[in-house]
């Protein structure tokens, strides 16, 4: 028996929990690690989250308290919820990003890095000249990227793209 074609709104619901879950999975996977980062070097998890918030408030980001590191928090996963909706509309047009999710996930993360750290940060509030750290800092964050983030939006997208691949 052959399945009925997907309507247009079960297609939409799909790729809404697609690009949801993949950005909530990259996003708690991403802050995860920097939580651990920023805990051996002494400083919390509120501190964490209002230096994210600072992209858009700058410096005045740790007086806010809570607030601007609920901002912060909002933010971090509004980035990831976004990666994930680039890879999956870029995944319908690409299917190699799906038939090989593992490579491209990878690839993905790197090109996430390189888009967070030469784009949007010298676009931000903190108004900090980029500069190309160190190989070792470099190495790791790149390889937390690649690891935390695009790995898993795309065998996130992958997974809720299979049902779709197989019927057409």
């Amino acid at each position: 028996m052959m399945a009925a074609p997907a309507t247009p709104l079960q297609r939409g619901s799909s790729a809404y929990r697609a690009i949801g879950w993949a950005g909530l999975v990259a996003g708690t996977l991403d802050i995860t690690t920097a939580a651990v980062e920023f805990g051996l070097q002494g400083k919390g998890p509120v501190y964490l989250f209002q230096s994210i918030a600072g992209g858009l408030l700058g410096m005045s980001s740790f007086q806010g308290g809570l607030a601007t590191a609920a901002l912060g928090v909002f933010f971090h996963f509004l980035i990831a919820t976004t990666a994930s909706a680039v890879f999956y509309l870029a995944s319908r047009k690409l299917r190699l990003l799906l038939e090989y999710a593992i490579a491209s996930g990878l690839l993905y993360g790197v090109a996430v890095y390189i888009f967070m750290y030469f784009v949007v940060l010298p676009m931000s509030a903190y108004h900090t000249r980029i500069a190309v750290p160190p190989l070792v800092q470099l190495t790791r964050d790149v390889v937390v990227h690649m690891l935390m983030v695009g790995l898993p939006i795309s065998l996130v997208i992958r997974k809720y793209s299979e049902r779709r691949l197989l019927t057409g």
